[in-house]
């Protein structure tokens, strides 16, 4: 009997906090509008910070600073697919950062999907958890406003962690 290997989907998200706001963004998925940390996938040879910083930018036009590690989660979902296709089961592992955000680029666009950034109370983010893209969402922000900070260096990235690069 051959054996499937788990791989658990990698992400990171940025939790930005300014003067008791956090930063979503509203993202089109499969199950409609919903809202999300700016948030993505790790790429082959990116580090999570380097990843969290890339997706900030594509998702919110900000440029991120990380400042801590929130968190690293693992989290179970059913994802909806499109067309008739059934629900997958997925697992996620996510690295979640804290920092700040400059305003946004001008001319810069947002990514594929993103519809727009908005600023919500952790109040607004609670009552609006029915909309959320997953779980993780409102964890995440909570686990910041209760100050939960792990310093940056917790997540170790050695320097061949880069695929080789041709001559």
């Amino acid at each position: 009997m051959r054996t499937v290997r788990w791989t658990p989907r990698v992400t990171v998200a940025a939790i930005i906090e300014s003067q008791g706001r956090y930063l979503l963004v509203e993202e089109q998925t499969a199950e409609g509008l919903r809202l999300n940390n700016p948030a993505g996938h790790l790429e082959c040879g990116e580090t999570p910070e380097e990843a969290v910083v890339r997706e900030a930018l594509e998702e919110s036009a900000r440029v991120f600073v990380p400042q801590a590690l929130v968190g690293v989660y693992l989290a179970r979902l059913r994802e909806p697919t499109r067309a008739e296709q059934a629900a997958r089961d997925v697992t996620y592992l996510r690295f979640a950062y804290a920092g700040t955000a400059g305003e946004p680029l001008p001319g810069r666009a947002l990514d594929a999907g993103i519809e727009r950034t908005l600023w919500l109370t952790l109040d607004e983010v609670r009552a609006s958890a029915a909309r959320h893209r997953s779980p993780l969402v409102l964890r995440c922000i909570e686990d910041h406003a209760a100050g939960v900070r792990h310093a940056l260096q917790t997540v170790v990235t050695p320097g061949n962690l880069r695929p080789p690069q041709p001559d």
